[in-house]
């Protein structure tokens, strides 16, 4: 039997519940993969690695040599890897690499991510391009051009307390993810096939290797958002949910000048915004800690009146982040780029209605006017017209909202391109175009 060997970005929930570790969500679609290749018994051996800040004692050690492990029948490899600086590059991820080949023995390895310095040690180590199939996420070389997200000059050039002592100001933001796009680049360079699912990605990776062939697979989202449906009646009304805002890309100080100009209209109006929140301040250590870009952020809430309107969640599990969802109005993916975000699938999903910025691959995710509405990316004035135009409440002939329309449309449209299944028999489709020519 052939044998698979992904490189993940993350260690597996399944894989973390079994050694009783904390895990991250972050990728949770990798789940939905994992989860169907086990259920579906796949015609392969899988073997999966992923990173460990810190390696527990005694885990996966073979006389010294850290052979990895079996769970559920798939061998797991960890390696060590500083995950808080991923513009960092290491060569002694390669020799771990190297270890994890000699052991296994794959046939084919598959990158999930190209943005980790891990990802580049594979294909160095591995130095099989015909056998090397790289899964686009982002595109980190792409982010770093529109980095900084119109932010004015002035803010560009802060640096807070908390800047200078992490060494990450914006500035610093911004080459770090210039250094991630040259190591993407050679990853990219490196392989001989590419899976994605956007024009964008597709272009992108073209550019950088136009001799991989480039194979098209869509996402298979976490399982609890293929169930749950968003109601207009139960939401809470003008209510706006971002997945994240931590950072300029993302675009939330965009979303705050478009709150100031639905504030007249929508005196209700509340934004929510899961993940890391950079704009605490009611502590004296939290005020030491706050980014450039928060203290932006906060200058910005201050100016357009909009104390209490803001609610940082902070971190979300996946039910917590599913109820956000169906609580909310509309879902906000106002970035000035993404490929395909996973947080606009299961939104779509759920049936939330979506307001996102036409950028990067977004537009092959959300038809506008049909299962979301598009917006011109860093252009608050237009987001708020989009949203109070989300807002209308006149019917149609069946009765229904605008709202409720696209909602409808949406659960059709990522129901076919989230689909676990086709997207499972994809995966084998295309791992045997890779191994076919292969002799064991």
């Amino acid at each position: 039997m052939k044998k698979v060997l992904w490189i993940c970005n993350i260690m597996l929930p399944a894989v973390a519940r079994e050694l009783k570790l904390p895990y991250s969500n972050r990728e949770g679609w990798l789940s939905g993969i994992f989860e169907r290749v086990l259920q579906a018994k796949a015609p392969f051996e899988l073997g999966v690695c992923f990173p460990l800040e810190r390696m527990p004692e005694g885990l996966g050690q073979d006389g010294g040599k850290e052979a990895g492990f079996w769970i559920k029948g798939v061998k797991c490899y960890p390696f060590a890897e500083d995950l808080g600086h991923p513009e960092k590059y290491e060569e002694s991820l390669e020799e771990r690499f190297q270890e994890i080949f000699e052991d296994y023995k794959p046939h084919m390895v598959h990158i999930f991510g190209t943005e980790f310095p891990h990802a580049l040690a594979a294909v160095r180590a591995f130095g099989k391009p015909e056998r090397t199939l790289v899964g686009i996420q982002g595109l980190c070389g792409e982010i770093a051009k529109v980095y900084m997200a119109g932010l004015p000059e002035r803010v560009r050039r802060r640096v807070t307390f908390r800047d200078l002592i992490r060494q990450d100001s914006l500035r610093q933001q911004q080459e770090k993810f210039i250094l991630r796009g040259k190591h993407e680049a050679e990853v990219i360079k490196g392989c001989g096939y590419v899976t994605g699912r956007t024009g964008f990605d597709r272009e992108g990776t073209a550019k950088l290797n136009p001799g991989a062939k480039y194979l098209t697979m869509n996402e298979t989202m976490r399982q609890e958002f293929y169930s749950g449906s968003w109601e207009l009646e139960s939401c809470e009304r003008h209510s706006l949910f971002l997945g994240q805002g931590d950072y300029p890309l993302k675009g939330m100080h965009f979303v705050l000048e478009a709150m100031e100009r639905l504030l007249p209209d929508y005196p209700d109006l509340k934004l929510y915004v899961a993940g890391n929140s950079v704009i605490e301040k009611g502590t004296w250590k939290q005020r030491l800690k706050l980014s450039g870009y928060g203290k932006y952020l906060l200058e910005l809430i201050s100016r357009y009146h909009l104390e209490g309107k803001v609610v940082m969640t902070g971190k979300l599990s996946t039910l917590q982040m599913k109820e956000r969802f169906l609580a909310c109005h509309t879902f906000l993916c106002p970035s000035v780029l993404e490929n395909s975000p996973n947080t606009v699938g299961e939104a779509m999903l759920l049936g939330v209605p979506v307001a996102a910025s036409a950028a990067g691959g977004i537009p092959d995710m959300v038809r506008d006017g049909q299962s979301g509405l598009l917006f011109p990316a860093g252009d608050g004035k237009a987001l708020a017209e989009t949203i109070s135009r989300m807002w209308d409440e006149e019917k149609d002939r069946e009765g229904l909202t605008l709202a409720q329309r696209l909602s409808r449309q949406a659960v059709l449209s990522a129901s076919v391109a989230h689909d676990g299944e086709t997207n499972y028999l994809r995966l084998l489709e295309i791992y045997r175009e890779i191994l076919q020519d292969f002799e064991e």
